[in-house]
């Protein structure tokens, strides 16, 4: 006799298992709702974490990478005077890179450049007092710090650099004249204001200027300080490479062309080659008396 396909309404008919007894189909049913696995294995099924749970590692995780760019990547820094116009505004937000000087990378003459206060250059600036808020979120450089007393100008000259700047010329660098007028403040004088040199900088620190010449207290005016105006390099946290805030202001900050002429690091260029001669005598008066004995 023909046996019709049955419908899903029909309670199943129970069959015997090899013990004898009988099992039906809805008791595999119910003990598979209980938590057992559908196989028979008796293993429960992990329930996944719901988002909530979840939520506080992500943040922890999400705070501990923001903590580890800050402090050896990237750091953002707010402009807080006119300084540095017109090539900062005060307001703007600029990205430093904390990550090559890590590789003993050290400024560069053109490059503008965030340093600590090398000691006295900011006793005259009002103390600032940020909430609790504000201070958590410069810790973790998700906000400029406030409170840090940092400083940004442009590198002029490095160790081993003399640099120098009469009345109504311009600044000159080992004997270069240097070509200001793409980043100078316009209006500007290199430096009648206060001119200086020739000054010698010191091997591992630098000489900088605002590029706002007549409302900036760069090297020229802490002559009087230890290091005579100059930064220690060890003081310098990066080198500011773009302005990200606000975004109609965003622009890169590359090095002037002026600071690219030829002969401008002639005197550092000229150590290494004489070193190098140095180095050679010795060898070519060696070769020629092994030729001679042999």
């Amino acid at each position: 006799m023909a046996v019709g396909a049955r419908s899903g309404h029909e309670e199943p008919e129970d069959r015997p298992d090899r013990s004898g007894h009988a099992e039906s189909a809805g008791t595999a049913g119910r003990a598979g709702s209980d938590g057992a696995a559908p196989d028979g294995g008796g293993k429960a099924m992990k329930k996944p974490r719901s988002f909530w749970k979840e939520l506080p590692l992500l943040i922890v995780i999400a705070l501990v990478l923001a903590l580890l760019i800050k402090t050896f990547l990237v750091q953002a820094f707010s402009i807080p005077s006119d300084s540095m116009q017109n090539t900062l505004q005060r307001g703007d937000r600029v990205l430093v890179d904390k990550l090559t000087p890590w590789f003993g990378a050290e400024p560069e003459r053109g490059e503008v450049v965030v340093f600590h206060d090398p000691g006295g250059w900011l006793d005259d600036t009002e103390e600032v007092h940020p909430n609790v808020v504000q201070k958590f979120l410069s810790f973790i450089g998700l906000m400029p710090s406030v409170e840090e007393k940092d400083l940004i100008k442009r590198v002029i000259a490095i160790g081993g650099d003399t640099v120098e700047c009469r009345e109504n010329g311009p600044v000159v660098v080992n004997g270069k004249a240097l070509d200001e007028t793409s980043f100078v403040f316009p209006g500007n004088t290199a430096c009648n204001d206060e001119p200086f040199g020739p000054i010698k900088v010191p091997e591992g620190r630098i000489w900088v200027m605002g590029d706002h010449r007549q409302d900036s207290r760069d090297s020229r005016y802490h002559q009087e300080l230890p290091g005579n105006g100059t930064v220690s390099n060890d003081e310098v946290v990066g080198r500011a490479f773009v302005v990200a805030w606000p975004i109609s202001r965003w622009a890169t900050l590359p090095v002037p062309k002026t600071f690219d002429q030829p002969g401008l690091g002639a005197v550092m260029a000229a150590a290494p080659g004489a070193l190098g001669v140095a180095g050679a005598v010795p060898i070519v008066l060696w070769r020629r008396r092994v030729r001679l004995s042999s």
